[in-house]
């Protein structure tokens, strides 16, 4: 039993060749020798990482991540100071512009109104202090066609502006776009109230009414004011 117990011991542990005596008198090392921890221990130690470096990779991948957010924050904040930027220029050439059309929104208007000016200039030019009595047939010829000219270039202004004149004689009463005067009478080519009679012109600036025309509308007789 004492040799199958050795037998068995010896199957366990590997045989090294030592100088010096044997360790139990049979050439076996003793399964708990200092040699057979050494060599356990070194197998060991060999395939496992230190445990020093886990922590500093860890730490040194932090790092890199630390600085990699701290570029992306860089530049985020540099791009949206400059979209601000940005934001604040439009801002203020939006301003700029909308003044602008404020104070010259009329230019064009007012430059053809230049040559109604300058018809009128020379119509009046005729009235001089200086002519003739023999002459005041040709002046009052020359201003008639002078104030028609006058009226054909107003319209033609207004036309190019989309400025009409209204013509509401016959037209059934409209608060938006009528001034009541007073009424009159009905008649048999004016209904009811419709306008009969308009007092002073109304004008719509592309189809907005700007002034109001000042009429006179038609009513039954028994029920006029």
């Amino acid at each position: 039993m004492a040799a199958r117990s050795l037998w068995a011991a010896g199957r366990r542990v590997p045989r090294l060749l030592v100088s010096g005596p044997p360790a139990d008198g049979r050439g076996w090392l003793h399964p708990f020798s200092t040699a057979t921890q050494r060599t356990a221990g070194e197998d060991c130690s060999s395939d496992d990482p230190p445990d020093e470096l886990g922590p500093s990779l860890a730490e040194q991948a932090l790092r890199l991540k630390a600085v990699k957010l701290e570029k992306e924050v860089q530049d985020l904040t540099l791009r949206c100071q400059r979209a601000v930027a940005d934001c604040e220029n439009i801002r203020r050439r939006t301003q700029r512009c909308v003044e602008d059309a404020k104070r010259f929104g009329i230019q064009s208007f007012c430059k053809d109104l230049v040559e109604v000016a300058d018809i009128l200039e020379k119509t009046t030019a005729c009235f001089s202090e200086g002519a003739e009595p023999e002459d005041q047939k040709l002046t009052l010829e020359k201003v008639c066609h002078g104030l028609s000219l006058l009226e054909a270039k107003l319209k033609s202004v207004f036309a190019k502006h989309g400025l009409e004149k209204m013509a509401p004689i016959g037209d059934k009463y409209d608060p938006h776009e009528h001034e009541l005067i007073c009424h009159v009478p009905a008649g048999v080519e004016v209904q009811p109230g419709t306008v009969a009679i308009v007092r002073q012109d109304g004008y719509k600036l592309h189809g907005r009414t700007i002034r109001l025309a000042r009429v006179e509308v038609a009513v039954e007789s028994q029920r006029r004011l």
